[in-house]
């Protein structure tokens, strides 16, 4: 699904309109029409809705909807902020046939004075936010920001739904935040596709409130854009395709997991089975565990089904160079698809020789992670050499070692995410998926990919590794489409770990927790059966409410 700037959306429906022959009247309409049926859907307990109105389209869909929402027996309080006679457009033609419909309490409001009287208002079940929409230039001014300042000032006022964006979001921000006033949003409904702030912004109070975007009519011939943005859900559709009835093992690649050290300093063998694991649950055919000798025999205890291979190692219980001999490496190397190597290594001298070596020996598609991408770090010109042939590199960094990597701050790739990830990406010819809230795909043709999966219960040890796994496998069962594999990797690993968290809780949430959830997460559609794409939160009915507030969001 392309993400579309604000200028590309207003071309869409022009091009909607002018080349397709769909009067945008008929576009409103159809935006009003997903509008009431999402907030019955959402909020089914709502018996009140108050619609705040802005003078432009967005007001104009906000009229429309509570026309049908008051035909469906719900009381609707609508408050125009402006004069109607400074309606234009399609805006005008919804007012005329909002106020002359006489289904609701109707009120105009000119000046910001006169919404104190109208407190009463805001007691209701439900605020409908259609003051401004996607072609809304910051800051809130006037009406706009008083009203803004009045749902704002009642704490308990009821759950909020935006239309296309909370009021006073500018719909090309990429920033989690914005410092200008904006709306209060439990739930956002956007159209035909989304913007830049949809997949990059907290725009909802809480982190898995939905975000949807509702689908009213442009044929996909409209919908384009060159910023060279795209959602990364779209590419779980690579995984819905059932297999073959005669499928074996071997359709399905050989992952080969390096990674972990154990000595009698510690170690970190925890980590390659974490990969493993998650390789094997994300439907790679065979699973090998290369690890240091020390540290074999707890590897292999954790799961029959994880094949294991010991690593010759120094006395610190890390990898040495003595693995590359070529009777050793093409031992444990052959019949592998794809590599994947880092996990719980360790960083010493004779693994930093030993990873580089690996790479540089190896032509398989490899997923570098953990301490082989600081090792790399170290090298970075290694990995121009690795792809010169095209060979597929995924490098799953942190912001810490995107930082490494690019020879910057942290301070510097979290201010400037899209564009860290997308150079790095360009330069080295590799595939940057760059971890963090909103995770980055970046793509060596400088496309980037934005996941909206993922929650704060994943800020734990643990949670890479599995990602390292993930992206293995699914480059293993789909060698001809490393792009989506890699976008459906970091969308589904997400995913099993909001479907996890919806049954226990964010803060004791482990990484190993979401394994047994691949299965519900593999079987997902974010599309459902209306038509709606859901870029964050879970569809009703995709795992049992915990409480009533909740079945209420």
């Amino acid at each position: 699904m392309h993400i579309l700037s604000a200028a590309e959306m207003q071309a869409c429906d022009r091009v909607t309109t002018e080349r397709f022959g769909i009067p945008s009247v008929d576009l409103m309409r159809r935006a009003a029409a997903s509008i009431a049926a999402f907030a019955r859907q959402q909020f089914p307990r709502a018996k009140r809705v108050t619609v705040l109105c802005g003078r432009g389209n967005n007001g104009g869909d906000g009229m429309m909807a509570a026309r049908l929402l008051a035909e469906d027996g719900i009381e609707v309080t609508a408050l125009l902020l402006g004069s109607p006679n400074e309606l234009k457009g399609d805006a005008a033609t919804a007012w005329r046939e909002f106020s002359s419909a006489a289904s609701c309490q109707l009120h105009v409001v000119e000046v910001p004075a006169d919404l104190g009287a109208r407190d009463s208002a805001l007691d209701t079940d439900l605020i409908l936010d259609a003051v401004v929409g996607t072609g809304f230039r910051p800051p809130l001014k006037g009406l706009a920001l008083a009203a803004q300042k009045w749902v704002t000032a009642h704490a308990r006022s009821a759950p909020v739904l935006a239309v296309d964006l909370p009021s006073g979001w500018p719909a090309d921000e990429t920033a989690a935040t914005v410092s200008d006033p904006v709306f209060p949003a439990d739930a956002v409904i956007t159209f035909t596709a989304p913007k830049p702030a949809h997949v990059f912004g907290q725009l909802t109070r809480q982190w898995n409130q939905p975000v949807v975007v509702a689908p009213i009519g442009s044929p996909d011939e409209a919908i384009v854009s060159t910023l060279g943005l795209e959602w990364a859900g779209s590419s779980q559709a690579l995984i819905h395709a059932p297999r073959a009835a005669d499928a074996n093992k071997g359709k399905f690649g050989h992952v080969l997991v390096v990674g972990g050290s154990f000595g009698s300093a510690g170690g970190k063998a925890g980590a390659p089975v974490m990969s493993s694991l998650a390789a094997l649950r994300a439907g790679a055919g065979l699973v090998t565990a290369a690890v240091p000798a020390p540290a074999l025999a707890l590897v292999s205890s954790f799961a029959p089904e994880l094949m294991t291979w010991p690593l010759l190692a120094n006395t610190e219980g890390q990898a040495t160079p003595d693995n590359l001999a070529r009777q050793h490496l093409a031992a444990f190397t052959k019949g592998m698809t794809v590599l994947a190597i880092g996990p719980g290594l360790g960083q010493g001298a004779d693994t930093a020789r030993f990873v580089t070596g690996l790479l540089s020996a190896t032509t398989l598609p490899a997923v570098i992670d953990a301490d082989a991408l600081n090792i790399v770090s170290q090298q970075i010109d290694l990995l121009t050499d690795l792809t010169k042939d095209g060979r597929t590199v995924v490098l799953t960094p942190h912001p810490g070692e995107m930082a490494r990597l690019a020879g910057i701050k942290t301070s510097e790739v979290q201010a400037n995410r899209l564009d860290v990830a997308r150079s790095v990406a360009l330069r080295h010819r590799v595939t940057v998926v760059l971890k963090g809230a909103r995770t980055l795909i970046a793509h060596p043709d400088g496309r980037v990919a934005v996941n909206t999966t993922g929650n704060p219960g994943m800020a734990k040890g643990g949670s890479g590794d599995l990602l390292t796994g993930v992206v293995a496998a699914l480059l293993a069962q789909y060698p001809d489409k490393p792009a989506q594999a890699v976008e459906a990797a970091v969308f589904l690993h997400g995913l099993a770990a909001d479907l996890a968290v919806r049954e226990g809780d964010e803060h004791t949430l482990m990484a190993t927790d979401s394994l047994p959830h691949f299965s519900r997460a593999f079987r997902f559609r974010s599309c459902t059966a209306n038509g709606y794409v859901w870029l964050q939160g879970l569809p009703p009915g995709t795992l049992p409410a915990k409480g009533s507030q909740e079945a209420a969001e």
